[in-house]
């Protein structure tokens, strides 16, 4: 059933609300609703919780041309912002996560000061590390009673362990970073506390980046002190805005992608026997991509504000509104994908835009490819019995959050 906001005085009308929900019997699916508008065409306006109004983009094509337009703001202050929660009024100047939320020149002056080791052939360097991370930690899983939370006992310190270990920050604090981290991707966590939340990430952060300062080691937040802070080129709240950005985007993404992916593959059995028994790296390369385009965790949209009258698909988009382009659906467009609502591990999926496109393109798109490729190729051959051990209609998903995923995964084998 579409859902609507009955039209406002100045004659607009009728809008379906953004976000819809996702059918309960389809939990890896987007809403039908979005499958409905991007059958009608690639732009649908929709309505707000703060009752404003904004384009949403369905379509792979159409997204992938806004995203490459100079025209279209991720700057958060930009107006039309469409903006996914209550603001703090409180908390002074509206801040985002570091350059994700500035455009260029600016954004692209410090996303080049932290590209080099996600470089590809830096991050191949790491595939060794990472391996024996997993590895060790399957091993833990197996000499454990069981069941056991695949969340917390693997899907999230994986990535937290492997992103600790490249910016230099103590994994004896992930309790903290972790739990700060939630607070701040819940989508109704009220403004205050999501703030009060940033703001302690940052104090850590910027403790931290006095101590790599005064006493740098063999890590990327060292890096920033002794090349950027050092010199001048970086205040050290911005280097701290960075590591913050890198610490939260590095663990909480790819942990939901590991959970997911794996609860997803429970659920299709066949896809989970072919890349359990293969030894073939392109194939865990090609599941890797697959599960990203299938089950996108971004599942509130890219927000954008338009700077200037953009025409596209016969519909001008004036400046000052605001965009969202709904990844999730547009990696569903039977344009580019051929029945795209069924996973296929043997798709040549690399076209999708989990990780965005354009200036914006996820930065750790490298680090957060190659361990997905090192759990999926692992985690199933040394546990080839793993099963659900609980029913299915008893995950938690996470609906309310801004990263989609599962809250627990009891898992057996």
């Amino acid at each position: 059933m579409t859902s609507t906001i009955n039209s406002v005085q100045d004659g607009t009308p009728e809008l379906s609300m953004f976000p819809m929900p996702r059918a309960a019997s389809a939990p890896f699916d987007p809403p039908p609703e979005l499958r409905t508008f991007q059958q009608a065409g690639p732009l649908r306006k929709v309505r707000l919780w703060n009752g404003e109004s904004a384009w949403l983009v369905t379509r792979h094509a159409e997204q992938r041309q806004l995203l490459a337009d100079p025209r279209v703001s991720a700057d958060i202050n930009s107006p039309g912002y469409p903006h996914q929660t209550r603001l703090d009024t409180t908390a002074g100047p509206r801040r985002g996560l570091s350059f994700i939320s500035m455009d260029d020149p600016e954004h692209m002056r410090l996303r080049r000061m932290v590209t080099a080791p996600f470089m590809i052939k830096r991050v191949a360097a790491m595939r060794p590390a990472v391996q024996q991370i997993v590895n060790e930690l399957i091993d833990d899983l197996s000499a454990s009673p069981h069941p056991v939370d695949l969340v917390d006992a693997f899907a999230l310190p994986v990535p937290s362990l492997v992103i600790c270990r490249l910016l230099g920050v103590p994994y004896a604090d992930h309790d903290f970073f972790q739990t700060n981290t939630k607070i701040v991707i819940k989508r109704d966590t009220p403004p205050e506390e999501r703030s009060a939340a940033t703001l302690r990430l940052q104090e850590y952060l910027d403790d931290l980046m006095g101590r790599k300062i005064a006493d740098p080691a063999d890590d990327l937040l060292s890096e920033l002190a002794i090349e950027r802070v050092r010199t001048g080129e970086l205040s050290r709240e911005q280097a701290a805005d960075i590591a913050r950005l890198l610490l939260i985007a590095g663990h909480e993404t790819t942990a939901n992608m590991i959970a997911l992916g794996t609860l997803a593959l429970l659920q299709h059995p066949d896809q989970l026997a072919l890349l359990r028994d293969t030894d073939d790296p392109a194939t865990v390369a090609d599941a890797a991509e697959e599960l990203l385009r299938y089950l996108n965790i971004a599942h509130t949209g890219r927000r954008r504000a338009v700077t200037a009258d953009i025409e596209i698909a016969g519909t001008v988009i004036r400046a000052g509104e605001g965009i969202i382009l709904v990844n999730e659906i547009a990696n569903r467009d039977p344009a580019v994908f051929t029945d795209p609502d069924r996973l296929d591990i043997r798709r040549k999926s690399k076209q999708h835009v989990a990780f965005g496109f354009g200036v914006h393109q996820c930065l750790g798109q490298p680090l957060a490819r190659m361990e997905l490729q090192v759990v999926y190729g692992t985690l199933y051959r040394r546990l080839p019995g793993l099963r659900l051990a609980v029913d299915f209609d008893r995950i938690r998903f996470k609906h309310d959050g801004f990263v989609y995923g599962v809250y627990e995964l009891p898992v057996t084998w």
